[in-house]
């Protein structure tokens, strides 16, 4: 899978200035609607035929890390079934700063998306998509790079506010995470993502919520709604905690 707009690829060798710049662009270039082709209910963990036809193809994205190197590990679904896993290993080229991830971690994980055969339908990254400084996170960053659908599915909240306090929910609740003075190109106000209790106890400990927003072709509503239809029972989508185990998988072949 190769990227279809490489002059937004993330470069670890620009200034931070032209770090952030590149994220209004990529920002500007995302698009937040539904602009996909598959039902959003299809997307879930069942293996049988829907009534549109095959289920989505899902990817999750992950990574482990090996000193100065990531493991950048894609784990492909249908469904409930495994249809492909890659993997990659690079070298990190900066420290993490917070909002400019996909400079980090971007390189490596697109080098893992070009050992891919599969062409998805939906990307699931362990990361922000618009609940970001400058509504380009992760998620945002590559699904622009590569043009395809993408969810940021987040465990902390980066920027923003929730509309509602969001600890010790039920499962299944959500509120939206609304922008604030911490996302620079957005109005006060502005809905970019949602708080969402994939699973909850009724007792201790509790758990905290994820952070979903939309990367690119999906609306912040849908995104929920994506995210909600992959998790089975799990804190984490499948996809995504699928493609965790497989980096951890991969890094024992080069510790």
């Amino acid at each position: 899978m190769r990227p279809v707009n490489p002059e937004f690829l993330p470069d670890p060798a620009l200034s931070r200035g032209e770090m952030e710049d590149l994220q209004f662009e990529v920002a500007d270039a995302a698009d937040w609607t539904d602009a996909f082709d598959f039902d959003p209910a299809d997307v879930s963990l069942g293996t049988e035929a829907s009534l549109t036809g095959e289920r989505p193809l899902v990817a999750g994205v992950d990574q482990a890390f090996l000193d100065e190197e990531a493991v950048s590990a894609i784990v492909v679904m249908r469904g409930g079934e495994v249809v492909e896993r890659v993997h990659a290993v690079t070298d990190l080229d900066i420290p993490y700063v917070p909002g400019l991830l996909s400079f980090r971690e971007g390189g490596p994980i697109v080098a893992a998306f070009e050992e891919l055969d599969s062409d998805p339908d939906l990307v699931v990254f362990d990361g922000s998509g618009r609940i970001h400084f400058r509504q380009a996170g992760l998620a945002t960053h590559l699904g622009v790079v590569f043009d395809v659908p993408s969810v940021g599915v987040a465990k902390n909240l980066l920027c923003g506010r929730t509309a509602e306090e969001a600890d010790g929910r039920p499962e299944g609740w959500r509120t939206e995470v609304v922008a604030d003075s911490s996302v620079e190109n957005a109005e006060a106000g502005d809905s970019i993502g949602h708080a969402y209790q994939s699973r909850q106890y009724d007792s201790e400990p509790i758990i905290n919520p994820l952070y979903v927003s939309p990367g690119h072709r999906v609306s912040v509503s849908t995104a929920a709604d994506l995210v909600a239809g992959l998790c089975g029972g799990y804190k984490l989508p499948e996809p995504t905690r699928e493609a965790d185990a497989y980096a951890d998988e991969a890094k024992d072949e080069y510790v």
